[in-house]
């Protein structure tokens, strides 16, 4: 038995629908702005356009640009049946994309000293999914 398994039974994992066309396009090297504007609703694009304003140092980009992508991530999200609560797995390749958001957001949220906001993000990730930081720290 996990110490995270709900023995109480809660809500269903959420599982995004597969939308492969953005992954498809950054996997081969598309520019992350190109794929933004062609799939603007992809949390994926947004996670890899707030990853590479961390990366270079563009700290209020990545945060607006994680924000966009969390948002668009929550409406999937609702869309796929989440209630605002339960199991967003990291293991499900689709989620990844709103799960970076998450993580890019409260990274930022931290560098900006936005800290209740830096601290909801680190729980709503943690009752995403315990594994998703972890698997993101490599």
């Amino acid at each position: 038995m996990t110490t995270h398994e709900n023995l109480l039974g809660g809500p269903p994992p959420t599982f995004l629908p597969d939308v492969v066309e953005p992954r498809t396009e950054l996997a081969s090297g598309a520019d992350a702005y190109d794929v933004a504007r062609r799939h603007p609703t992809s949390s994926l694009a947004w996670a890899t356009l707030a990853d590479q304003a961390w990366a270079e140092g563009r700290v209020v980009e990545s945060y607006a640009f994680a924000r966009v992508g969390y948002h668009r991530g929550l409406d999937s999200l609702r869309r796929s049946g989440w209630k605002g609560h339960g199991p967003v797995p990291w293991s499900h390749e689709p989620n990844r994309g709103f799960l970076r958001c998450l993580n890019a957001l409260q990274r930022a949220a931290a560098a900006i000293s936005e800290t209740d906001e830096a601290e909801r993000c680190a729980a709503f990730l943690l009752d995403c999914d315990p594994a998703a930081a972890p698997a993101m720290r490599g």
